[in-house]
Order: C-alpha cells, then structure tokens, then sequence
C-alpha cells in the first residue's frame, strides 16, 4: 500500500510564494509508486485548500480563481485517522476528500515554519517530515539559535537585540548599545524572518536609523550584529535526527549586491526561474574552499543541527570573514528553500530519494514518540475543589 503524503505549503508569511515554489517542486519529485501525493494550499489567511490544479504551479498565476475551483478542507483526527474534510461540511453523503498517513510541511517564514504549523500537526496526532516544534521556533528566532550555537561552542558573531517598542522610546540610548557591542558598520536583521526579507546595513547614524526603521516593517524584534563587509556566505544541508546525521556538498552563492537579497535568491541570475526557486540562483558547487575548510564546514554544520534537535533536512549558512579567515555559522533554515535538494545531488542522492529519507525520519520520530507516556490514571479531579478567589484547591 502506497504512503499517503500531504504536502502542506504556503501560509500568512511573507515567504509565502517562495513556498508554493518549493512545495511543488517536490510534489513533482517524489516517487509516486511509493507515495500518493495530496497537495495542500495554505492561503495567506491560514485557510486549506485541495483540488486538481493545488499542486500545478500555472495555476498560482491566479490564486483566486484557483481557490474557486477547489475546496476547501478541514483537518480532522478521527479514529487514529487524520481525514482532509471539506468545509462547510455536507449535509449528506461523507466529507472526506482525502485521507493522509503523514504530513510533509513545505513551509517557509514566520507563522509557519516557526513551530506554529508543527504545532497544529502534533495536536492533530499526525507524523510530520522535519523539526519538530522547540527545534522550529528556536531555528526560527535568530538570537536564540545564537545563544544555544555559542553555548554548544560554534562561533557566532556577537550581537545585540532591539525591540520596536524599546526604539520609539529611547533611540538615543539603543544607537548607544549597538555602537558600544557591534559598531559600525552594522548590519540589522528582522529576529524571526528568513530569505533576506527586511535586511539592510548602518554604516553611521543615518543608515542604522534607516535600516531599523526598514527591519520593524517586518517584526517587533529585531537582531544587530557587526556587518562583516569582506565575506564569502558558504552554505551546507544537513540530513538526518538527533541519531545520525550527514552533511551535503557545500555551496557558495553569488550575490548581486552587500546582502544576499531576495532578488538574488528567487529573480536575479543567469539560470534565473520564478519556478525554480533556490536552485535558481547563481553559485558554485562544489564551493572553491580548502579540503580543510569544507571538512571544517560539514562538521560544524552536523554539530549545529544536532545541538538545535534537528530533524528532516536543514540548510544552514555560514559567513567566511576573508580578513581574518574565521567562519562564523550565520542561520540555519530548517525548512529550506527548495529543500536544498541541488546540494545532496554533487553526493549522488537524487531529489526524490532525499523525500524518501524524509519521510522515514518523520515514521521513526513517530514510532518513538508511541513509546513515551503522556498521560497516566489519576483520580485528581474526583475530588477536585474549588477554593473561591484565591484559587482552586484540592481535597478537603
């Protein structure tokens, strides 16, 4: 009996288009004498959607008159069963459009990627591919990911963190803290967002006002460090659980500008395809590094994904000061853009074979996860009673 998956993409982020992308590249991939594949459209309003034209990526041209065209679902737990309802459900006959044994999450950005849909699929009691729900979120906010890197002793550069509310009150005393611990020029960063979205460098006082103001567009919170301006951005994936992982070929990406910008990623470069998404841009693999550094980089990158409880595959960045020659671990994406699938095919690991492994990873955390208790007998609310005001007791 063939797997039943659903590929889950898109959601309220503004990676949201990089994430249609992504999903159908891999609805396309994947072996379909091993799988059925159930696309499954998030809309910008967290709304799900299935239908034949989901997983055909013409037909996002349109998005409203896609949506007119399927139906939209509601996920449902019945009997140790996750069911696709259709929503409003039918009066007669049965709702269910599709059944799935495991959910694929194809999902970039703030609102998704994060933890929250992760955390929606486990209160769904449903096997998911990749991080799980503590892995997302602290993958997801960046300084948070450093303070574990740090203490796992993986070089990060130091930073500082600053909140809009914070900004608007004292702005004087926050340029203070950023030129006293990171300097200039400095380069500030949205806390919680990925694909280059809300990133701009300070070289003084003007530019860091400009490039706050820029970042808070995009989240409450956002992260300093110091700009380094001479660098090589050296990227590798990571494949595997806290059990056993591996480390892909590494890559060095070409950029047009400072920043990697999102233009760079999804619009710009020679081999440039809007429904190509991160295998897209403009780079070099095997990345032009030493033996030492690419060994160096591989491991770094197994350690990092491991420390931060990763699982599925992650892509994770790193910065190469030319100056100094440090390395420096930038961000992981745990859900990277197009999987990262371009960087397991130099080892010979094709793109569908990739899914297949992921897939396993999610059925054997399942399987784990059966084993632990998380609940046991107790008859604490047969003689639960309420205290009044000052809160609840229990017995006499």
């Amino acid at each position: 009996m063939k797997i039943r998956v659903g590929v889950f993409f898109g959601g309220k982020s503004v990676e949201h288009e990089v994430s249609v992308i992504s999903a159908i590249q891999a609805v396309n991939a994947f072996n379909r004498d091993k799988y059925d594949v159930i696309p499954v459209y998030i809309t910008k309003n967290n709304e799900l959607y299935v239908g034949e034209g989901v997983g055909k990526i013409e037909e996002y041209k349109n998005i409203p008159a896609l949506l007119k065209k399927s139906t939209r679902v509601i996920m449902v737990n019945d009997q140790n069963k996750t069911k696709l309802v259709c929503y409003p459900m039918k009066k007669f006959g049965d709702s269910t459009m599709a059944e799935i044994d495991v959910a694929f999450p194809i999902v970039h950005g703030t609102n998704v990627e994060d933890g929250t849909f992760q955390g929606y699929l486990q209160m769904m009691n449903i096997p998911y591919v990749g991080c799980d729900v503590l892995s997302s979120a602290v993958g997801m906010d960046k300084y948070v990911m450093k303070a574990v890197l740090k203490d796992n002793g993986i070089p990060v550069l130091d930073c500082v963190t600053v909140s809009a509310n914070e900004y608007a009150k004292n702005s004087g005393a926050v340029f203070a803290k950023i030129k006293e611990k990171v300097g200039f020029p400095a380069i500030v960063k949205p806390i919680n967002l990925g694909s280059s979205v809300g990133i701009k460098i300070g070289r003084d006082d003007e530019e860091l006002n400009d490039a706050l103001d820029y970042a808070f567009g995009f989240a409450g919170k956002v992260l300093v460090e110091h700009a380094v301006m001479n660098l090589r951005e050296i990227n590798c994936s990571v494949c595997g659980d806290g059990d056993e992982a591996k480390a892909s070929e590494c890559e060095e990406p070409i950029s047009n500008h400072e920043i990697l910008s999102f233009e760079d990623k999804y619009s710009g470069g020679s081999k440039s395809s809007k429904a190509s998404g991160m295998a897209s841009l403009d780079r070099k693999i095997p990345a032009e590094i030493s033996k030492e550094m690419r060994a160096e980089i591989r491991e770094m990158a197994v350690k990092a994904f491991k420390c931060l409880g990763c699982s599925g595959v992650s892509r994770i960045d790193f910065m190469l000061d030319v100056d100094s020659d440090k390395i420096y671990l930038n961000e992981i994406n745990t859900i990277p853009g197009s999987l990262a699938f371009y960087l397991w095919e130099p080892l010979g690991t094709k793109y569908s074979q990739l899914l297949d492994i992921m897939v396993s990873l999610a059925l054997k955390r399942d399987r784990e996860m059966k084993n632990i208790n998380f609940s046991f007998e107790s008859n604490i609310l047969a003689e639960a009673k309420l205290g009044g005001a000052k809160g609840g007791k229990l017995g006499g």
